[in-house]
């Protein structure tokens, strides 16, 4: 993985984040289908990469705190295994509203990186058995492929297993 050289005018919140943490990472960019039913699997398929290694950014609502989980596309978010992981009691989806609100991202384009509100963040523990893994770059066709280590040491995040299915 290359690391961008230098900030990129167009660059998105995640792409400036991660060149001024100094993070390796790469871009990858496809063409969009607004038609798609699911833009994490449109991104695995577009970048000819497995499902299990794309990962999708969902907002939920922990006990009142938005909250940010991260879990494959290739599986689906486990609510009870969020709220426990964050030490809450209930989980639900976000409002999408307020979801793209706090994030400063629109839906199918959340990244955890670069959000205008730092929200608790939650990575599922399987992208550790990856060596890189994707995720929103901040806009809908375009991914970030990184360590799961470096997302996680840049949003805070914990490892914990919240996806299923996967």
């Amino acid at each position: 993985m290359a690391k961008k050289p230098k900030k990129q005018s167009g660059g998105t919140p995640a792409t400036v984040a991660l060149t001024a943490a100094g993070t390796a990472f790469t871009v990858h960019a496809y063409d969009h289908d607004p038609a798609s039913p699911s833009y994490g699997e449109e991104a695995a398929e577009a970048l000819g990469v497995s499902p299990d290694r794309v990962f999708k950014t969902l907002v939920a609502d922990v006990d009142g705190e938005l909250t940010v989980a991260v879990v494959s596309v290739a599986g689906s978010l486990d609510l009870k295994a969020l709220a426990a992981a964050v030490g809450g009691k209930r989980a639900t989806m976000a409002d999408p509203a307020a979801a793209e609100r706090t994030t400063g991202y629109v839906r199918g384009g959340i990244s955890p990186l670069g959000q205008r509100k730092r929200l608790r963040t939650v990575l599922d523990a399987s992208a550790r058995s990856h060596a890189t893994i994707c995720v929103s770059a901040g806009r809908r066709g375009l991914e970030v492929e990184l360590a799961a280590t470096d997302l996680a040491e840049l949003t805070g995040a914990v490892f914990a297993e919240i996806g299923r299915g996967a």
